[in-house]
């Protein structure tokens, strides 16, 4: 961290970081599906954080973090897009033993189908079902409107049920 920054902040900041940074690697990599983009995205949220130190109340930083991992993620699958436009797409390598062990059936079955859903959709069910957010602060992170978030949720819960159906 920067020799300019004060110890509050930096205490503050790696409290955040120490408590809340699992989380958000698991909400970046249900919305990216790359563990190290995941984490690289979540980092970059972490250093945003600590420039900007002091937020407006001390309970905006988690909510920040939230958002930045959530528009970072965005930013990350726009850039694959655009490459893909150019490079063909990568195959990920077979899952390992250890990982193929963790990952029960019925989990990849949800990615897979997660996956599938329109980002919009995918965001708003991470959100809600994941994180365990209110629709109000769901609508804050994603910058719509709580009712917007509700109706994309129910409708995205739906089809997502309909897919995992499908698939058993």
């Amino acid at each position: 961290m920067s020799i300019g920054r004060s110890a509050p902040a930096q205490a503050a900041v790696s409290e955040l970081y120490q408590q809340h940074w699992a989380g958000l690697v698991r909400l970046a990599v249900l919305m990216v599906d790359d563990r190290q983009a995941a984490e690289d995205v979540v980092q970059e949220a972490f250093a945003e954080l600590y420039r900007r130190w002091p937020l407006r109340g001390p309970d905006a930083a988690l909510g920040y973090l939230r958002t930045a991992v959530v528009n970072r993620s965005r930013s990350v699958l726009r850039r694959r897009k655009v490459a893909r436009l150019y490079i063909p797409p990568h195959q990920a390598p077979n899952a390992s033993a250890e990982s193929a062990a963790v990952l029960s059936e019925e989990r990849s079955q949800v990615q897979q189908a997660l996956q599938g859903l329109p980002r919009r959709t995918r965001e708003v069910l991470v959100l809600r079902y994941y994180l365990d957010l209110a629709f109000a602060e769901i609508a804050q992170i994603l910058g719509i409107g709580e009712s917007s978030a509700r109706a994309t949720s129910s409708r995205g819960l739906a089809v997502l049920t309909e897919r995992l159906e499908e698939l058993r």
